[in-house]
């Protein structure tokens, strides 16, 4: 390894430093409308570590989420039924599992159907996003990532989900 190529894994393990894990293997309680401490929850579902720690980084940051991180999409309905997230931020293009058959598995289950999917994809342009087209029912937003759009995104769904269920 060249010593720039090793210089650049030094200052990305530093800057992203990794928090220690949440476990959610056992539910144990039902967690409440807003999830830990008010803050409504956010399962990213990327095959993209990097990509996934940012956008953890960043909503966190807003007070207003808790992000849980999965990075293998055959795990990612497993991790949403343990973690019962608020909403699911869903690449399209993963190895093994696709983020259309990850979607299909949470669709199928009774507890997590009514759960608001975003899919975030490179295969549109940020136009055609805008355009309001969905892909399998569910709104999708172009990579790279625009952070005040995916806020937007996320709340806008969020609000949906809450009037679909009777809550304020």
């Amino acid at each position: 390894m060249s010593p720039r190529k090793s210089m650049n894994k030094v200052i990305e393990a530093n800057f992203f430093p990794r928090e220690p894990e949440l476990d959610f293997s056992s539910s144990g309680s039902t967690p409440n409308a807003f999830g830990v401490d008010g803050k409504r929850r956010i399962l990213i579902v990327d095959n993209d570590r990097d990509t996934t720690r940012l956008v953890k980084i960043l909503l966190e940051r807003t007070g207003r989420y808790s992000v849980l991180e999965e990075n293998d999409a055959t795990k990612a309905h497993q991790s949403a039924q343990n973690f019962r997230p608020d909403l699911i931020l869903l690449d399209i293009v993963m190895p093994e599992t696709d983020g259309g058959e990850v979607a299909a598995q949470i669709q199928a289950d009774r507890e997590l159907q009514r759960t608001p999917v975003i899919f975030l994809t490179a295969l549109v342009t940020n136009s055609e996003a805008k355009a309001g087209l969905r892909i399998q029912g569910h709104p999708f937003l172009a990579k790279p990532i625009n952070i005040p759009e995916l806020i937007n995104g996320i709340e806008e769904n969020l609000g949906r989900a809450c009037s679909v269920l009777g809550h304020s």
